[in-house]
């Protein structure tokens, strides 16, 4: 979870300023949590307390309303009735990175996946964003191999993830959809060589960078760890109850990362 909220952090100074360089500073001075973090961690908190997840939802977007959600999440936190609305929008895979730690069985994975995310996303390839980043954090925290993780993804989601990052890169542009997020953002953790390469090879496509980099972030933390000197920073840029929220689900599921806060 602190991997997807460390990769909406950094991402965050780049989604309107696209750089196609893994050549950064890691975090500037302007970096700020986004939606993605506020909405991960409402998740988290209904894992951690079975707080009814829709009521968690409405009340993070109430406490941060200017965390950058886009339109039709506005109108549906609003309205006096909460359905959901159709959408593919790479959101359902932003903040989905708690689950795939969660849960002891990739079909409860997947379950649990779909059920969350269709409270606003009940489109087929949202929900499919969602289940395809969830099932990459369980696979990739139980011992997986990259190569099993490609290949599950590929077989039981129809992502193409043949192009390299390289390949990707210079003709990726802003893209709010699962189809087309989730895969490039495989990719980037595919080929990296450890968190940091992974959220660099994510920031360096240009899109939407923030969210790009979260997905990518909660799928390697799970397979690598993230650096206590990463996790750490994201975390002092948290506010004291986006802190307390991530720390206890960190403690309860992600054993073996150390955090200061």
């Amino acid at each position: 979870m602190i991997g997807a909220i460390a990769g909406d952090i950094i991402g965050s100074v780049y989604e309107w300023n696209n750089i196609k360089t893994k050549q950064f500073d890691l975090f500037s001075s302007d970096c700020c949590f986004t939606d993605d973090t506020v909405l991960t961690v409402a998740l988290a908190e209904s894992i951690l307390t079975g707080t009814d997840y829709t009521s968690l939802l409405r009340a993070y977007y109430r406490r941060y309303p200017d965390a950058g959600y886009g339109g039709f999440f506005h109108r549906w936190a609003r309205a006096h009735e909460c359905r959901p609305y159709n959408s593919w929008g790479n959101g359902a895979a932003m903040r989905i990175s708690s689950v795939g730690f969660a849960f002891n069985t990739l079909d409860e994975v997947l379950v649990r996946a779909a059920e969350y995310t269709a409270v606003t996303h009940d489109h087929p390839e949202g929900i499919k964003g969602a289940q395809a980043t969830a099932a990459a954090i369980f696979l990739a925290r139980t011992g997986s191999t990259k190569d099993d993780i490609r290949q599950y993804t590929v077989v039981n989601f129809h992502y193409d993830l043949s192009r390299s990052v390289d390949e990707i890169r210079p003709t990726y542009g802003f893209d709010e959809s699962c189809q087309g997020t989730v895969p490039q953002a495989i990719v980037c953790f595919l080929e990296s060589t450890h968190f940091e390469d992974a959220i660099r090879n994510a920031i360096s496509l240009g899109g939407d960078s923030d969210t790009l980099a979260c997905i990518t972030g909660g799928i390697a933390q799970a397979y690598y760890g993230v650096p206590a000197s990463i996790a750490d920073r994201a975390m002092s840029i948290l506010d004291e109850d986006l802190r307390g929220v991530t720390a206890r689900f960190m403690s309860g599921y992600c054993p073996g990362t150390s955090l200061s806060f």
